[in-house]
C-alpha cells in the first residue's frame, strides 16, 4: 500500500462547505487515521462503500489518447463531499479512503512523444506497474467485505479492478462495461485500450457485455473477435438510440442476464455520455439520465461487487459540471445497491 495516500480530517475541513440548517455528505462519511493494519480497520468498519481515487492519465497516453483523466478524482470530491446527507445518499455507510499516488510516473510522460513507438514502449510499462498496485487496493477492500466505488483514471485500470476483485474471490468474475468502446485492442502492452482482453487471457474475467459501443469506432477485426467469443456479448449505441432496433430497458435485461450468475463488476466509461468532458469526448452517445438509468438497474443485484467511473477529463471551465456528473453516478450505484 506504498502508493496509497489517505483522506483525512485536514482534507474533509477544506473541501466541505457547512452551511445553517444543513447536513452535508462530507460530515458524515468515514475515514481512517493510519495505513497500519488496514485490512482490519475496513473488516471494523460499519461501511459499505470504500471510495478511492486513480488520478492518472498514463495509461491514456499509452493508447495514444488525449489526457487530462488525472483531475477527475478532485473534481468528484469537490461535489461529492457537498451534497446533502439524508436518507436518500448513505453517507454514513461510506469511507473515503484516499487515492492512489503515480504523480512520480505522470512526471515521467512530460519527457515521452506519443509518436514515438519507444516512449510508448515506455509508457506501457508504467500502465504495468499501475496495474500492480490498483489489483491489490481492490483485492484488499472486497476481501474485507465492503464494496470498493473506483474514481478516475483511464479505462486501463479496469485491468486491475478485474484482477484485484477476481483474486479476492478466488475465481473469474463477470464484467458489464457501459462504453463506446470495446477495450478489447491487441495484448500490445497494457494501455486504457486493452484493459478487458488482458484479463480475458489471465483468467479474471468470464463473461463480458459491452453496452452502447460505436459502430464508428470498432475495427471489423474487433467486431469479429467478439463473435467468436461464447463469453462475449455486446450491443450497439446506434442499434438503440438511432436505428431503434433494440430497446434499452429489453437490452439491460440481456446484459444482466448474461453476466449476473456469478459476481460482475460495473465499468462505466464517461466517452459514452454525450457531450462529456473526457479523454474520447463524443458529440454522439447516451444522455445522463440513460447512464443513470443502466446503473440504477445494474446495480440493484446482490452480485454487483464494484463500480468504476472512469476516463472524465474535466477542465477548469468544467470541473464542476464532471464533479456534479460522477457524484450523481456514486449515489445512484449506492442507492440502488444498498438493498440489494
Amino acid at each position: 500500500m506504498d502508493k496509497l495516500v489517505l483522506f483525512n480530517e485536514s482534507n474533509r475541513n477544506s473541501l466541505v462547505n457547512k452551511r445553517p440548517d444543513e447536513s452535508k455528505f462530507g460530515e458524515h462519511i468515514h475515514i481512517i487515521p493510519h495505513l497500519t493494519g488496514i485490512y482490519e480497520q475496513l473488516i471494523n468498519l460499519d461501511v459499505q462503500y470504500v471510495i478511492f481515487g486513480i488520478p492518472e492519465d498514463i495509461g491514456v497516453f499509452a493508447n495514444h489518447g488525449k489526457i487530462g483523466t488525472s483531475n477527475a478524482w478532485n473534481a468528484c470530491l469537490k461535489v461529492l463531499l457537498n451534497i446533502q446527507s439524508n436518507k436518500f445518499t448513505h453517507s454514513n455507510k461510506v469511507l473515503i479512503l484516499g487515492y492512489l499516488d503515480f504523480f512520480d510516473d505522470m512526471h515521467k510522460l512530460k519527457s515521452l512523444n506519443q509518436s514515438n513507438s519507444k516512449d510508448i514502449q515506455k509508457a506501457r510499462k508504467l500502465v504495468k506497474n499501475i496495474d500492480k498496485h490498483v489489483s491489490e487496493l481492490v483485492a484488499l477492500i472486497i476481501k474485507a467485505g465492503k464494496t470498493p466505488i473506483i474514481i478516475g483514471g483511464g479505462h486501463n485500470n479496469a485491468y486491475g479492478n478485474i484482477k484485484g476483485a477476481s483474486l479476492a474471490l478466488k475465481k473469474p468474475i463477470n464484467v458489464i462495461n457501459f462504453d463506446a468502446h470495446s477495450d478489447f485492442r491487441t495484448e500490445e502492452g497494457r494501455h486504457s485500450g486493452n484493459g478487458f482482453s488482458y484479463a480475458v487471457s489471465e483468467g479474471f474475467l468470464k463473461k463480458y457485455f459491452i453496452f452502447g459501443l460505436h459502430e464508428n469506432y470498432t475495427s471489423d477485426a474487433i467486431f469479429t473477435q467478439l463473435k467468436e467469443n461464447r463469453h462475449i456479448e455486446f450491443n450497439t449505441f446506434e442499434a438503440i438510440e438511432v436505428r431503434k432496433e433494440l430497446k434499452f430497458k429489453s437490452e439491460l435485461k440481456r446484459a444482466l442476464q448474461h453476466i449476473n450468475s456469478k459476481p460482475y463488476g460495473i465499468e462505466l466509461d464517461c466517452d459514452a455520455i454525450q457531450n462529456t468532458p473526457s479523454s474520447a469526448m463524443t458529440p454522439s452517445g447516451f444522455s445522463m439520465s440513460k447512464a443513470r438509468a443502466f446503473l440504477n438497474t445494474t446495480a440493484q443485484n446482490k452480485h454487483a461487487i464494484y463500480l468504476h467511473l472512469c476516463e472524465a477529463a474535466p477542465t477548469p471551465d468544467s470541473e464542476n459540471q464532471v464533479g456534479k456528473l460522477l457524484t450523481y453516478l456514486i449515489t445512484d450505484f449506492i442507492r440502488a445497491h444498498i438493498n440489494a
